[in-house]
């Protein structure tokens, strides 16, 4: 009896533990997350639209927007980066790129982009942009997204959803485009010639030399 007792009492006390056990894991693990939980941690809602056409691969596209709850403005312009590799056997150009209804042109600072073949990867991701959207269409904010088409010499035009990403948090070092130098006041030219002239008639003093000339009349 006096084991059948304490078999019990032993086995009641390991339920009993288990079951304390068991409520304290949650509030030991909500402990330890603290302020480092993932729910409270940024992440990025895209690291950039990827692509592959015809052996190249474009990855990490975005375009800079202006800071967490600001807008680029339409009428201005704003960066854009990428990655490109070219997986294939022969080399290939990005010869331009526009953006439909999102900006009125792309530029690309230093002209077309030489892809070499199975070399590395071509970055521009800045901090400084060399793709600039110009004259936007309208405002940019984080979040949304713009329809960018790339166009290659070989490998052909691809089209891309590009993801605005704020100038916050991992993108706070990367540069909107440089602004545009203030064009100089105009300057008049020519020279304006005052022509004085004598009065009339009555007393005063003229401003100018009156010359008469008399002619002899034959009697």
């Amino acid at each position: 009896m006096i084991r059948a007792s304490s078999g019990k009492t032993a086995a009641g006390r390991l339920l009993l533990g288990a079951g304390v056990l068991a409520l304290l894991i949650p509030a030991i693990a909500g402990c330890e997350a603290g302020d480092n939980a993932p729910t409270l941690q940024f992440h990025s809602a895209s690291s950039g639209a990827q692509a592959v056409v015809n052996d190249i691969r474009i990855t990490n596209m975005f375009v800079l927007g202006a800071p967490t709850g600001s807008t680029v403005a339409s009428g201005s312009s704003a960066s854009l980066f990428l990655s490109i590799y070219n997986g294939g056997t022969s080399s290939d150009t990005l010869e331009g790129a526009t953006a439909p209804g999102a900006a009125s042109s792309i530029t690309l600072s230093g002209g077309s982009v030489a892809l070499p073949a199975n070399a590395a990867p071509v970055n521009l991701m800045g901090p400084q942009p060399e793709v600039v959207l110009e004259n936007l269409a309208k405002p940019l904010r984080g979040g949304s997204t713009i329809p960018v088409t790339l166009q290659f010499a070989h490998a052909g035009a691809v089209t891309l959803q590009v993801p605005i990403e704020p100038q916050s948090f991992q993108w706070a070092t990367f540069s909107p485009p440089a602004a545009a130098p203030a064009s100089p006041a105009a300057t008049p030219t020519g020279t304006a010639t005052a022509t004085p002239t004598a009065p009339a008639t009555g007393t005063g003093t003229g401003t100018g030399t009156a010359t008469a000339t008399a002619s002899p009349t034959a009697s």
